[in-house]
């Protein structure tokens, strides 16, 4: 398994813009899709945004089109998602996960949504927007 770090969550007022990191440590060798999912509070975890290992294919949920970009930098091990245009609506815990059979990279977009087809999770970072 590979283990993620989540940083750069905070409180933000509503229509800035917030840059949050998942940088991994573990399995070098590993070729691996990441997602970004979120969770507010009674509500179930759904995927954000995805991409693939070569970080050509991206995915993103709908309420995260046009505002947010995910990017990869495997030199680094780390993953970013740039949120811009927050919304109080975008507050909740987001996780970063790693899907080492990278469905993403292999254009299976239903699979790479699902949190079942991710191996390993990072604890989250809060992210907060006020109104």
């Amino acid at each position: 398994q590979v283990h993620l770090v989540e940083s750069g969550g905070g409180l933000v007022q509503g229509g800035g813009s917030l840059r949050i990191s998942c940088v991994a440590s573990g399995r070098s060798s590993s070729r691996y899709g990441t997602g970004w999912f979120r969770q507010a509070a009674g509500l179930e975890r759904e995927l954000v945004a995805g991409v693939s290992w070569s970080g050509d294919r991206v995915y993103y949920g709908d309420s995260a089109k046009g505002r947010f970009t995910i990017s990869r930098d495997n030199g680094k091990n780390t993953v970013y998602l740039q949120m811009n245009s927050l919304r109080p609506e975008d507050t909740a815990a987001y996780y970063c996960a790693a899907d080492s059979r990278d469905s993403f990279g292999k254009g299976w977009v239903v699979a790479g949504t699902k949190p079942a087809t991710y191996d390993s999770w990072g604890q989250g970072t809060q992210v907060t927007v006020s109104s």
